[in-house]
């Protein structure tokens, strides 16, 4: 009995650290496609290649003595990126399907890599800013792939 419960007591701590080492990391790329009349858009795949801690650009508001991160934006920027050129979701003849098929491509090529690199592909979110009426002429569809792969 006190080698079953030696056994049981070893298996639940194997198991509960086996969980606390699934921590992972994550990798977002964002896809901007142009959505503007007459190829005057830019379309482009972005990707990262600097981090940031979210931790030194957050403040704490408390409703009193609110303490106030005192960072520049500037240092919130990235230099460090990949950036790929896609085409334009329109030309002078209207919309144009072979730009749509040739980006699905170039995508599906960057998904590909990244799962070769052991990314995993958790979460796609993606959001549309189109036409608003007569005279509105811009236009941006957005779509961020969220990958993960453990640590």
């Amino acid at each position: 009995m006190k080698k079953f419960l030696l056994l049981l007591t070893l298996s639940v701590l194997s198991f509960n650290s086996s969980f606390a080492q699934d921590a992972y990391e994550f990798q977002i790329v964002t896809v901007i496609e142009s959505i503007v009349p007459n190829g005057l858009g830019r379309s482009r795949m972005l990707t990262t290649n600097e981090t940031r801690d979210f931790k030194e650009f957050t403040s704490t508001r408390t409703g009193e003595k609110d303490k106030r991160n005192k960072s520049d934006r500037s240092e919130i920027r990235v230099k460090g990126f990949d950036e790929t050129k896609l085409l334009n979701f329109y030309n002078l003849g209207g919309i144009r399907f072979q730009n749509i098929v040739a980006n699905d491509a170039i995508v599906t090529s960057k998904l590909n890599d990244m799962s070769s690199q052991g990314w995993e592909l958790a979460f796609v979110n993606s959001g549309v800013e189109s036409f608003g009426g007569k005279g509105d002429g811009n236009g941006i569809y957005v779509t961020r792939y969220t990958f993960k792969r453990k640590k």
